[in-house]
């Protein structure tokens, strides 16, 4: 069996908001629902304070809250199609991700490295 542990490095922190709408609306949530979560996501500001010394604000154009049920939500609809194509198994749990097969030969080792190549080009998309 080979398994791969993958982490997306500030994942919260990037998801896009625009790219994140339009998977809501792909995935059916439209009307009043869309707007209060565009609402939420829209406008949000945040600064910094290193050893007391505050910097300006500065608007959020990307990422979900951390810390919270619908932060938590949002991303796991932004990253639900991460499995599309792979051939093998995949668990997703927040931003940790782990691909794994029953390897007995060279083909299965190579169907690994193709999940891996695709998620590296959904990554990039």
């Amino acid at each position: 069996m080979d398994v791969v542990f993958l982490d997306l490095a500030k994942a919260f922190d990037k998801v896009p908001h625009k790219r994140l709408i339009e998977k809501l609306q792909k995935h059916g949530i439209g009307g009043r629902l869309k707007c209060v979560i565009e609402s939420w996501l829209a406008n949000r500001r945040q600064r910094v304070c290193i050893k007391g010394v505050m910097s300006g604000w500065m608007r959020v154009l990307s990422g979900v809250p951390r810390g919270s049920v619908l932060g938590a939500l949002l991303f796991l609809v932004y990253i639900n199609d991460l499995d599309t194509g792979l051939i093998n198994e995949l668990l997703k749990f927040a931003d940790d991700t782990k691909v794994f097969g029953k390897v007995t030969d060279g083909c299965d080792r190579e169907s690994i490295l193709e999940d891996l190549n695709r998620l590296m080009n959904w990554a990039d998309r």
